[in-house]
């Protein structure tokens, strides 16, 4: 028995939600007495023997160029015939757009349990036992998983990654993938140096900044940070800023290390979408704005005077 953990990647390279995947699986199969194993359908340009320092023993590649663009018909079938060819118990993946296409097929196809955006360890004490927040971010539930087969995807960010020493060992498994049910006719990539769903801190600003000519000040600090930028829904709606910036229910939901907020209130819908960052940091000139009672750190105050002094002193700390 084993634990299997799927591995995502895009243009060559695994994505960072994979590396904390890595780890969870591995500590899963620590506690359970299982091998820890691994499965990339496609292939990359990183070195697969490196990922054995997140605690997985052996890489089980699909290295067909066909698998290197996601159709979720044909990744089911691969992966199930991944888990059967392995042996594998538990299959973990990551809870990112990947995640939440393929998690609900898998489980399905192998008959198994599962739970959607973890973030703890099972609790094995008395069952199969997985922690999750429900109700975007409000409250939390414990699923008990009690088939065979258990399928876990992981909330991004919500599970510290550990780097050790070990090495994989790296497995051709041949696996013949069906025909293509979709066609690519072209790919228009989101711009930017930070993708904002792997960016660890996020810089995001609402209608407070007044209009689209103000937002040099917030490209500045998220330079500064190395940071993604981001916007509220009004903000989108109104053209100030690309519907891909958008943060909250309806937009993008991120979980950062970091989240900056400039001269957004605070509603509920927004706060959906970024209440699972580690540190919210809130600059808003209304000393009422619902925002700051979910803050960790709240400043009063005009943005146009704070951030730019913000900037300035980081960069003072980078030159130090």
């Amino acid at each position: 028995m084993s634990v299997l953990i799927l591995i995502d990647h895009a243009d060559g390279h695994i994505k960072k939600a994979s590396f904390e995947a890595l780890t969870y699986g591995a500590d899963i199969a620590q506690q359970n007495g299982m091998a820890a194993e691994a499965l990339l359908l496609g292939t990359v340009t990183d070195d697969l023997a490196t990922l054995g320092k997140y605690g997985v023993t052996k890489v089980h590649q699909a290295g067909n160029t066909a698998f290197n663009q996601l159709d979720v018909q044909v990744y089911l079938k691969a992966i199930t015939e991944a888990v059967n060819a392995t042996g594998a118990t538990i299959i973990v993946l990551a809870h990112n757009q990947t995640g939440k296409a393929l998690a609900p097929g898998i489980s399905a196809a192998l008959k198994a349990g599962l739970v959607a955006g973890a973030i703890a360890l099972p609790d094995t004490s008395n069952g199969f036992v997985v922690k999750k927040a429900v109700f975007s971010g409000k409250a939390f539930a414990n699923v008990n998983i009690n088939t065979a087969i258990k399928v876990i995807s992981l909330s991004p960010n919500s599970y510290k990654v550990t780097v050790g020493q070990g090495i994989a060992t790296v497995q051709e498994l041949n696996l013949t993938p069906l025909p293509a049910s979709i066609k690519i006719t072209a790919v228009d990539k989101v711009s930017g140096d930070v993708p904002l769903t792997e960016a660890d801190i996020v810089v995001s600003a609402g209608r407070g900044l007044k209009g689209p000519e103000n937002w040099g000040m917030v490209e500045e600090l998220a330079k500064t940070l190395h940071a993604a930028t981001a916007c509220s829904r009004p903000v989108a709606d109104s053209h100030w800023r690309p519907h891909h910036e958008h943060v909250g229910q309806t937009g993008v939901q991120i979980a950062p290390n970091l989240y900056i907020a400039i001269g957004i209130s605070g509603a509920i819908q927004h706060l959906a979408g970024v209440n699972r960052s580690k540190t919210i940091v809130v600059i808003n000139k209304d000393a009422e704005a619902p925002f700051f009672k979910a803050a960790d750190y709240g400043i009063v105050g005009d943005a146009f005077e704070i951030v730019p002094k913000l900037t300035e002193e980081i960069k003072k700390m980078h030159n130090a």
